[in-house]
C-alpha cells in the first residue's frame, strides 16, 4: 500500500513538472498554440537579451497550471527560420499572447511578476490583435515563411562554399547569380505556357476583298478623260460648220 502511495506521489510530481516546463515549438507543431491560451517567446541562443530573459521565462512556466494556461512555449529562430517569417519577427526577444487563435504582441516588462500579472488581470484584453494580413495562418504569411527558409538555405550554402570548401566569396555570388538567371528563365517559360493555355491567341479572320481587274482599254479611256481639261470642247468630234477650202493658186 505504501509503495502505491509513493508511486502516485512521484507520478503527480512528474506530471506537475512536465506541465511547468517550457515547451519548445518547431515548424511541425507550432499550430498547437491555436487552441487555448498560450504565451509564446521567440529567441535566439546568440541574443544577450534572450539569455537574460531565459531564467524569468522558466520561472514563469511553473505557473502555467495555476494561471490555467495551456502552455508557455518558445521558438528558436535559428532552428525555425520559417516561423520567424510567419510571425514577422523583427526583434528578439519577441513575446506573443495567444488566445483561441488570436495573437497579441506583449510589450510589457520582462520579468516573472509582470507576466503573471498580465495573465491574472487579463491585461491582454487591452491590446489589439495583430492585423488580419499578418495572421500567421494567412496565405501571404505562409509565403513569407518559405522566403525566410530559402534565405536561410542560401546563407548556409554560402557558408559551406566559403568556409568549408575555402572558395572566395565571388565564387559563391557567381553561382547564385547564374542560378537566379536560370530559375528566372525557367519560371518565365512556365508562365508563358500557362498564359497560352488559359488565353490562347486568336486567329486573324480578316477577309481579303479582291477587285476585278480593269481592261486596258478602260484604263486608256480613263486616262484620256482625265487629260481633257474641264470647260474645253472635244475637237475630235465632227462639227456641222463647213470650212471653206482654200483655192489653189494657179
Amino acid at each position: 500500500m505504501k509503495f502505491l502511495l509513493v508511486l502516485c506521489f512521484l507520478g503527480s510530481f512528474a506530471i506537475r513538472e512536465s506541465l511547468g516546463e517550457v515547451i519548445e515549438l518547431k515548424e511541425d507543431n507550432w499550430d498547437r498554440v491555436l487552441k487555448g491560451e498560450w504565451m509564446l517567446e521567440f529567441y535566439a541562443p546568440w541574443c544577450p537579451a534572450c539569455r537574460a530573459l531565459q531564467s524569468s521565462w522558466e520561472e514563469f512556466s511553473t505557473w502555467s497550471e495555476d494561471l490555467h494556461l495551456h502552455g508557455i512555449a518558445q521558438i528558436d529562430v535559428t532552428k525555425g527560420p520559417g516561423l520567424s517569417g510567419r510571425f514577422m519577427v523583427t526583434a528578439l526577444p519577441t513575446i506573443f499572447h495567444v488566445k483561441d487563435g488570436e495573437f497579441r504582441q506583449y510589450r510589457g516588462s520582462r520579468d516573472k511578476d509582470a507576466f503573471i500579472s498580465f495573465i491574472e488581470e487579463k491585461k491582454w484584453t487591452e491590446l489589439e490583435t495583430i492585423p488580419s494580413w499578418k495572421d500567421p495562418r494567412s496565405i501571404q504569411m505562409t509565403a513569407v515563411s518559405y522566403f525566410f527558409k530559402m534565405s536561410m538555405l542560401l546563407r548556409n550554402a554560402h557558408s559551406a562554399v566559403t568556409e568549408v570548401y575555402g572558395y572566395p566569396p565571388w565564387v559563391s555570388y557567381s553561382i547564385f547569380a547564374i542560378a537566379t538567371v536560370l530559375v528566372g528563365a525557367f519560371l518565365g517559360l512556365i508562365l508563358v505556357c500557362c498564359i497560352d493555355c488559359v488565353c490562347p491567341p486568336q486567329k486573324n479572320l480578316s477577309v481579303t476583298v479582291t477587285q476585278p481587274e480593269k481592261k486596258d482599254s478602260d484604263d486608256d479611256e480613263d486616262d484620256i478623260k482625265d487629260d481633257t481639261p474641264e470647260g474645253e470642247e472635244d475637237t475630235s468630234k465632227p462639227t456641222n460648220v463647213r470650212k471653206r477650202r482654200a483655192k489653189k493658186a494657179e
